[in-house]
């Protein structure tokens, strides 16, 4: 698997920077990459299905939300025109990967017999891979305006959809993405004792995890009422996606690496 990456990651990046390897294919490595992802998926239940438990480290965290987000792109590529994105979503899911089987994992383990916890993870990882995805569309995006601007395209442009096809991606993205998180986050606050055994406690991933809620939604109301677009959406999805970030993998790494 993590190899199967590799080649492919090689392949896309090769063809963005003008080292062709062997021709572009979209139906075979379509199917290359849903074999990847089939294959992807195993690794991650086996060990769930082995002990009943599931042990969310940071490098299996990291795995599982590249997996997730190259899902998405994999079953949205059918609906949307999403070309380019994969050329940068799997080197990250190679990294992951590789991250997961190099990084230890913690000694907590959660029961997978919790319905409420296995409902609360899975909306809260798509919520984190929507963002994800929207945050590299946000910087494609910012790629490409300033390649435009210095009137040197160069070979970005030429992978990706127009811009306006890219803006309108990223918000329905993220469109979707706030509607997770807002579930997640209701999910958390309100049945904390049904997911996670104890009452809600208000902690700094809490607070990274409100304002970054809080950003993404003044973001989208920006867009629908006063028309927010360009380079003030893109630093909006960015600053909220990093938010995101410190209350998830950020908590995660300084749990498991510095608190232990």
């Amino acid at each position: 698997m993590t190899f199967g990456y590799l080649g492919l990651a090689v392949h896309y990046l090769g063809h963005w920077r003008g080292h062709v390897l062997w021709p572009r294919q979209s139906g075979i490595e379509h199917s290359l990459l849903g074999a990847l992802l089939l294959l992807h998926a195993i690794v991650l239940t086996l060990p769930v299905f082995q002990s009943g438990t599931v042990s969310l480290g940071l490098g299996t965290a990291l795995s599982l939300l590249s997996w997730m987000m190259l899902l998405i792109f994999w079953t949205g590529s059918y609906f949307s025109r999403m070309e380019g994105l994969q050329t940068f979503l799997v080197p990250v899911a190679f990294v992951a990967v590789l991250l997961a089987e190099i990084l230890p994992l913690p000694r907590n383990t959660y029961a997978v017999n919790d319905v409420a916890f296995l409902l609360h993870m899975v909306v809260s990882l798509l919520a984190y891979s929507l963002f994800a995805i929207g945050a590299l569309i946000a910087i494609l995006m910012l790629m490409q305006e300033r390649a435009l601007h210095e009137r040197k395209p160069g070979r970005l442009s030429g992978k990706l959809p127009p811009l306006m096809v890219m803006e309108n991606l990223m918000f329905q993205t993220l469109g979707t993405g706030f509607l997770l998180l807002t579930a997640s986050l209701a999910s958390g606050v309100l049945f904390s004792e049904e997911v996670f055994g104890k009452p809600a406690v208000f902690s700094h991933k809490t607070v990274f995890a409100v304002t970054s809620w809080l950003v993404f939604g003044a973001l989208l109301v920006g867009r629908k009422y006063r028309g927010w677009r360009g380079r003030m959406a893109i630093r909006w999805t960015l600053g909220g996606f990093a938010l995101l970030l410190l209350a998830y993998i950020g908590t995660k790494a300084v749990m498991q690496f510095v608190l232990h």
